[in-house]
């Protein structure tokens, strides 16, 4: 869908250059589409997902300008009002926009997941994390046991890393 598209250029736009972090949005975008098709979500909920997942991260200039930090806590409180902006001018209803922004505002939040849009975003963003992170098997294999439920995350990291 072309808001996706669209989406995605305004982050390119927004992170300037930051090529690690242009990288890191772009392969959670493609692990959370592909989890979110395979788990058979729907196409509302999936848009809304693939959109959070672009701009999962979009936290991270104001939390690093404010706090001096990248933590996900600075991103989850930051990231919310940059996407907020960001999808203003696509006139989307405001319960997409709401639940963009609840998901950006809470994805490195693990005990409130709350619908499969937002497992899929964790699970999407630990797939890829593991790898930039270079996080050792015996650690992927607790992460997988304690926050990954979808059926295709689950053999995704398996095929992956286990």
């Amino acid at each position: 869908m072309k808001l996706v598209s669209d989406v995605v250029n305004k982050m390119i736009l927004y992170f300037d250059g930051d090529v690690r972090r242009i990288n890191h949005a772009m392969k959670v975008y493609s692990f959370a589409k592909t989890i979110g098709e395979l788990e058979n979500i729907g196409n509302d909920k999936l848009l809304i997902l693939e959109v959070a997942a672009v701009l999962h991260d979009i936290g991270i200039k104001e939390s690093e300008r404010k706090y001096n930090s990248s933590a996900g806590n600075y991103q989850e409180i930051e990231g919310p009002a940059v996407a907020k902006d960001i999808l203003e001018e696509f006139n989307l209803d405001k319960n997409f926009v709401d639940r963009v922004c609840y998901l950006i505002g809470h994805h490195h939040t693990y005990n409130k997941i709350d619908d499969v849009d937002y497992q899929i975003l964790i699970e999407a963003d630990f797939i890829i994390n593991i790898f930039e992170d270079s996080i050792e098997k015996e650690r992927v294999e607790i992460i997988k046991n304690k926050y990954f439920k979808t059926e295709s995350g689950i053999h995704l990291i398996d095929s992956m890393y286990l």
